[in-house]
């Protein structure tokens, strides 16, 4: 039997008591234990894809892995080829012209580049805007960096956009107070956890918001390929560049979940600036992904219009799953989830997702981990196989006999 050893009287850093554990890596410890035990849990909780990426992006990989001078330190801002490869991909889909020199930072996973722009940009009591419900990375890691978080709600009514009246009331009652001025606003269109699509005067208005209070608008942008056939980015509104950031990834729109690459795309300043911070960090990303996301990045319509056939197919029968459970959703969104609204009578959105998870042994998400107003709903992935699926409706629909 392993000796465990009790840590010295040792405190940890303060930033430390002000985050906790990631809820899914609380929650799957959990849902490891119950398997142990045998209860076979289905997982519609975690956003990971499980479609494989493009068979040239594979290839490629395979291919450069075995090449002799690949395996050193790669360059901070990755090779040439790759920050062309995401400017023409910009180009392409998003109508968005960036240089590659100065104007793309390759990250090592756009979660990881959260945690960079808020040390690039962020002191201790600058306010920093967060939506409510919103990925709750952006919480933890502003928190970690000493800012103060100035919570905005997204509301069902207001089609999950920002209510910018209110907005500007919370600035003003800021600045009355004399605390420091918000420099940064997390944003995230097409939106998870709602499923909120992007559109181009949500966008707009998000950008002449930042011009006029001069806060940088960062759009965390990695669901636009997922069930949605107008791919947009916010640095295509005019004067966007000079006050925005966005972040995207392969993980999502290209299944590269676990490979933890992405980029940033900014003017050339906002990028050098994060690059400080990232150069003291990590070192760089290793060469062969890196020529196989060059691959990847040339995908055609046809390929991404194969992954959302799936997506397509999965989706109808999360719904099915929503309705068993008696909760409402919104057939319009778009994203690698389904956001529903529970029940009135049922007391809130984690009563319910335990309540699956303990008697039909079905992982779902509650809506609450993502903030406040969440409460009173649930998610529900889509990075699992039809039969999975049905066999979690099976095992709903025997929960609610």
């Amino acid at each position: 039997m392993q000796k465990e050893h009790k840590a010295c009287d040792i405190h940890p850093a303060d930033r430390i008591g002000n985050v906790e554990e990631y809820y899914f890596s609380k929650k799957l410890k959990e849902v490891a234990k119950m398997n142990a035990a045998g209860k076979n849990v289905i997982n519609l909780g975690v956003g990971s894809p499980d479609m494989p990426p493009s068979e040239q992006a594979i290839d490629t990989f395979c291919s450069e892995i075995r090449k002799e001078d690949v395996h050193g330190y790669q360059p901070y801002v990755g090779i040439p080829a790759l920050r062309e490869g995401f400017a023409e991909w910009y180009n392409r889909w998003y109508g968005v012209t960036l240089y590659p020199e100065t104007e793309i930072q390759p990250l090592i996973g756009s979660k990881e580049g959260i945690l960079h722009i808020s040390m690039a940009f962020l002191n201790p009591g600058d306010g920093v805007l967060v939506p409510n419900p919103g990925y709750p990375t952006y919480t933890s890691v502003s928190k970690l960096v000493g800012a103060d978080i100035v919570s905005y709600k997204l509301d069902e009514k207001n089609g999950w956009y920002p209510d910018f009246e209110e907005l500007e009331r919370q600035l003003s009652e800021r600045e009355k107070a004399g605390k420091p001025k918000v420099k940064l606003m997390w944003v995230n269109y097409p939106n998870m956890p709602t499923g909120a699509d992007a559109s181009v005067e949500i966008y707009e208005k998000l950008v002449r918001f930042g011009l006029a209070h001069g806060i940088i608008i960062c759009n965390d942008n990695p669901y636009s390929f997922i069930l949605n056939d107008h791919p947009r980015s916010i640095l295509s509104i005019p004067e966007a560049k000079s006050i925005c950031i966005e972040l995207n990834s392969m993980s999502k729109s290209h299944n590269m979940p676990g490979w933890r690459m992405a980029m940033l795309a900014s003017n050339a300043q906002f990028v050098q600036w994060v690059l400080k911070v990232k150069s003291n960090i990590d070192s760089g990303q290793f060469r062969p992904m890196q020529s196989a996301v060059i691959e990847a990045l040339k995908a055609d319509r046809d390929w991404y219009d194969g992954m959302n056939k799936v997506y397509g197919s999965r989706r109808d029968l999360a719904g099915q799953i929503m309705e068993i459970l008696g909760c409402t959703y919104d057939k319009r969104q778009v994203g690698m989830f389904l956001w529903g609204r529970i029940p009135d009578h049922t007391k809130n959105g984690e009563a319910l997702a335990d309540q699956v998870l303990y008697e039909a042994n079905v992982f779902i998400t509650p809506g609450s981990i993502f903030g406040s107003a969440g409460d009173r709903y649930v998610r529900i992935s889509l990075c699992c196989k039809n039969n999975v699926l049905e066999t979690a409706i099976r095992r709903i629909q025997n929960l609610n006999k």
